[in-house]
């Protein structure tokens, strides 16, 4: 199965785009775009496919995938059941890591890590917490394939 092209569509006023989206949910299909994602799932449960990589996941679940890295989380939700908030999403393009690259040498420490989130990269429930904090911050519309990065 061949997966769908996502169009994400980050202002010309912004450096990234910073969302939040319940389930279902049109972009929750087998999908892919240019751009970097962090994904934080806080409400349901099902199985993630990342890559060829598939597990389960939970609430807390935060995952940093590459561009053009198939993907898609599938919730365990009774037919007719939706949920208002399921994850929180940042997605940022190469122009903004280069950008960020150029203007900030302490950007250097993050090349490994967006090196190996083409393959996608999991962290561990103890960044969950943080990485939602500052996700849901910046989030003006709601006041093992993924390496294993504890």
């Amino acid at each position: 199965m061949q997966p769908d092209l996502e169009i994400v569509e980050v202002r010309r006023d912004e450096s990234f785009k910073v969302w939040s989206h319940g389930y279902p949910y049109c972009t929750v299909r087998w999908h892919f775009h240019p751009e970097y994602e962090i994904h934080l799932i806080v409400a349901t449960t099902g199985k993630m496919f990342v890559g060829d990589y598939i597990s389960s996941f939970a609430p807390g679940n935060l995952v940093l995938m590459g561009p053009n890295l198939p993907h898609n989380w599938v919730s365990d939700v009774p037919e007719g059941e939706s949920i208002v908030q399921r994850n929180l999403v940042v997605q940022f393009g190469q122009e903004f890591v280069s950008s960020c690259l150029e203007s900030f040498p302490e950007w250097r420490q993050v090349e490994a890590l967006l090196a190996d989130s083409r393959r996608g990269v999991s962290f561990g429930a103890r960044a969950a917490p943080s990485g939602a904090v500052h996700v849901d911050a910046g989030n003006p519309d709601e006041r093992r394939r993924p390496r294993d990065a504890r």
